[in-house]
Parts: structure tokens; sequence; C-alpha cells
């Protein structure tokens, strides 16, 4: 068990765990996730953690077919009143393996050893369930995207480059 298939546990939510060989020459985590699992890029999401120019973290959840546009992160952060903030990067990745607890290309955004503010792309909510990392490579939970932004207390918008 990861410390998001707990979470998911606890929470009651409607997830079902989806299991890979992980291949770890594999050019992108989230595209093989969906190669392997069989299930289009669009219902398979990635996370991402960011930092602002404030010096926080925040959470970006997209599909692994789309890249982040860091403007519009940055307009949904502050926009919803997440955090006050004019820039996003990709942070640091020691800071992110410190910060989440789990290693890159296993990030969830489910339990999380410190919650982060957290902007998942709209796109998600066309999709009956989402795929997101269960926690390791090769680890996928499925659910419903509505369920998985109120466990995060995350908000929807349009994150991504068009």
């Amino acid at each position: 068990m990861t410390p998001a298939i707990d979470l998911a546990k606890k929470r009651g939510l409607d997830y079902r765990i989806h299991e890979y060989t992980h291949d770890s020459h594999a050019a992108s985590f989230g595209l093989e996730a969906a190669e392997k699992l069989g299930v289009a890029a669009v219902q398979v999401f990635k996370t991402l953690v960011v930092s602002t120019d404030t010096g926080d973290l925040a959470v970006a959840i997209l599909p692994v077919d789309k890249t982040l546009n860091f403007k519009k992160m940055a307009k949904a952060l502050s926009a919803n009143k997440l955090l006050s903030c004019k820039k996003v990067q990709m942070a640091d990745p020691k800071q992110v393996e410190r910060s989440t607890g789990y290693v890159l290309g296993g990030v969830s955004p489910l339990g999380q050893k410190k919650r982060l503010k957290t902007v998942i792309d709209s796109s998600a909510q066309d999709q009956t369930t989402v795929y997101v990392s269960g926690g390791r490579r090769g680890l996928e939970i499925e659910l419903p995207p509505t369920q998985l932004a109120n466990t995060l207390d995350a908000h929807f918008s349009a994150i991504t480059d068009e």
C-alpha cells in the first residue's frame, strides 16, 4: 500500500487500482501508463509540482499528453485565491520529493506528506474517471475527477497549452 491508496480507502473514494510493469527506459511515464493500461492519454493525468515566485509549492494535474502552461497555472492559483503569485516554474526535484514523500515519476496527488494547493486541468471534467499516479511507478488509481478535486480541495482550470 502507498499513502495514496491509504487515503483513497480512508475517504471511501470510488477508486480502482491498476498495476503494470514499468519500463525504466520509457520516455514518458504517463504515456507509458496510458499505453500499458489501454486507455486514452486524455484520461491519464500527470502530477507536476511547481514553485511560485513567492517560494510556495503547488500541484498541477494535467493530461499526460499535454504541456503545462506556466502563465495559466500562475493565473489559476491567483484567480482561485489559492496562492498569490505572478510566475511559476518547475520545482526542484529534491524539494518535490521532500514535500510530497514520493519519487519523481511516481508522485501522486493523493497522500502527499504536505498537502499543497492544487489545480486540476479543466479537461478532467470531461471524463467519467481519470487515472493518476498511485504513488509509485507502475501503479495508477482510477477515480472520478470530482472526487479527486474534493479530496484535494482542488480547483479546475485550463492550465495546458492549447
